[in-house]
C-alpha cells in the first residue's frame, strides 16, 4: 500500500480550544470539516493522548478557530508542538470568550466556529467530535492556511500524534528537531529566521531556534 496517496488529500490548519475547571487549552488540529447544513454541524479529530482532548470531552464545548496562510511558524508551534498541559497558551495571546463562554482564538484568525457537542465517535486513537455551530464569525479577510501550504511554503511537519501523520524518509546533510521533527534542509534554509539557502547547519547562530518549537541547536539530530 502506498500511503504517500494520503497526501492527496486536502487539509487546512486550524486551532481548537476549550476550557474545563477553569483550563484553558488549545491546540493545532487540520482535520476540520462540515458535516451537515440543517442543523450546522462540523467535526473535529483530536488524538487521545491530547490534553486537548480531555477537556473538550469533559466540557462539551470546543471553538475552531480558521488559521490565515500568514500566520507565523512561532505561533503554529506554540499551538502545534507544547502542551496546553505544561505550557501557558493564552500570555500574549488575545482569546475571546464565545456565546457559551468557550474560549476563541483571536490572533492570525480569519474565521471562527463555537460548538455544542451532539455525538462523539471512538476512531482507535482518536476521537471525533461532532459539534452543532451556536455560533460563527468572521473576524478578517486573508487567504486560509491550506494544510499543503504549510508544509511546502512554510516548511512545516507533521506531529506524530496528528490525524495525517505518516513517517517520512529524511536524506542526508539535514538535520531534525528531536522536539517537533522540523528538518532543517541547507538547500532551502530558514526564511523565518532570515537564513538563507547555502548556510550549513553548523554555520548557524548559536542562538538560533527551530522555527517551529523554538528548540535550540542541541536539539537536533543530523539524518
Amino acid at each position: 500500500m502506498d500511503v504517500t496517496a494520503l497526501f492527496s488529500l486536502s487539509y487546512g490548519l486550524y486551532i481548537v480550544s476549550s476550557e474545563y475547571e477553569k483550563k484553558f487549552s488549545g491546540q493545532i488540529a487540520n482535520t476540520v470539516f462540515q458535516v451537515t447544513a440543517n442543523p450546522m454541524t462540523i467535526a473535529i479529530s483530536l488524538n487521545k493522548e491530547n490534553f486537548t482532548h480531555d477537556i473538550v470531552k469533559n466540557s462539551n464545548v470546543f471553538s475552531v478557530s480558521v488559521l490565515e496562510q500568514d500566520t507565523p511558524m512561532d505561533f503554529i508551534g506554540l499551538f502545534g508542538f507544547k502542551s496546553s498541559k505544561t505550557t501557558d497558551k493564552t500570555e500574549g495571546v488575545t482569546i475571546l470568550r464565545g456565546t457559551n463562554n468557550c474560549p476563541v482564538v483571536q490572533d492570525h484568525s480569519i474565521s471562527s466556529f463555537e460548538c455544542e457537542i451532539v455525538k462523539s465517535v471512538d476512531v482507535f486513537t482518536h476521537t471525533l467530535f461532532i459539534g452543532k455551530i451556536i455560533d460563527a464569525k468572521k473576524i478578517k479577510n486573508a487567504v486560509p492556511m491550506t494544510y499543503a501550504y504549510y508544509h511546502k511554503v512554510k516548511g512545516g511537519k507533521t506531529p506524530p500524534k496528528a490525524t495525517t501523520y505518516v513517517k517520512e524518509n529524511t536524506m542526508d546533510n539535514k538535520w531534525t528537531c528531536n522536539l517537533c521533527g522540523w528538518i532543517y534542509d541547507p538547500a532551502v534554509g530558514d526564511p523565518e529566521n532570515g537564513i538563507n539557502p547555502g548556510v550549513s547547519f553548523e554555520d548557524l547562530p548559536e542562538d538560533w531556534v527551530c522555527p517551529l518549537c523554538s528548540a535550540s541547536k542541541d536539539e537536533f539530530e543530523k539524518n
